[in-house]
């Protein structure tokens, strides 16, 4: 597999405040790669970098080896990155159809074909019942979904998912694995910000994690949860998966 996306030195300072500093991590085309790290870690951070939102103070954003570090968000969207936010960005005052619709109308510029397209997404998400309910109306799970599929709708090559399985319940959790693992078959790469490890171990090929803006670890998650900067810094104790290993692989 190639190298969809490659980050190197990545640092953002808010005044004297360093968010990032110092991040590298690749991403490999077709596969789901996982962003871990604590709480203020930065991830967030650098996913704002990536997607345009953030101009970066220092570091290299490549993508499909063409640097994109300061490109404003709209035209990265068009380059292919995708992305969700840890605080659901939800049109309260849009039906589901609309926002999705609003997703496709970026490379469907003609309304009947966006919301054809739009409705293609909602129902590869499992919301194209629920199609014309309010924004405001929907579950924490369904609200998640549709972030997605106005992400899908831009038809990404790259998917940025910020905490997507938060505050839902394992059932759900399941349902939103499955859902990964057919954004996955449809070719989309992802990279994925998430907290739960048992949720993140069996579907991730590679395992980023971040402390204090800095890159600590790239390896598989087998890898990760042995490796002791890994449990010193965000795990907080040795798990029981054998010897802790001193450096990544």
């Amino acid at each position: 597999m190639s190298a969809l996306l490659e980050v190197q030195g990545l640092a953002k300072r808010f005044g004297s405040l360093r968010a990032l500093d110092g991040v590298d991590l690749t991403v490999e085309e077709g596969r789901l790669t996982g962003l871990i790290g604590p709480n203020g870690a930065g991830k967030s951070t650098a996913f704002g970098c990536i997607a345009g939102a953030l101009k970066p103070s220092a570091g290299s954003v490549r993508f499909r080896g063409v640097e994109i570090a300061g490109t404003a968000y709209h035209r990265v969207a068009r380059l292919g990155i995708g992305r969700t936010y840890q605080i659901v960005q939800t049109f309260a005052d849009m039906t589901v159809l609309e926002a999705t619709t609003t997703g496709a109308l970026m490379r469907r510029p003609r309304l009947r074909d966006a919301i054809a397209h739009a409705r293609e997404v909602l129902t590869f998400v499992g919301l194209e019942d629920k199609r014309y309910r309010l924004g405001r109306a929907l579950t924490i799970a369904d609200k998640k979904r549709l972030e997605v599929a106005r992400a899908l709708a831009t038809e990404p090559s790259l998917l940025l998912l910020d905490e997507v399985m938060a505050g839902l319940t394992p059932a759900e959790c399941r349902d939103a694995v499955d859902l990964l693992r057919r954004i996955l078959a449809r070719g989309v790469t992802v990279l994925m910000v998430e907290h739960v490890m048992e949720v993140l171990m069996p579907i991730a090929d590679r395992i980023v994690v971040i402390a204090a803006g800095k890159t600590i670890f790239a390896g598989t998650a087998g890898c990760a949860v042995r490796d002791r900067r890994v449990v010193d810094a965000y795990l907080g104790s040795p798990l029981e998966h054998g010897a802790i290993a001193e450096t990544p692989t």
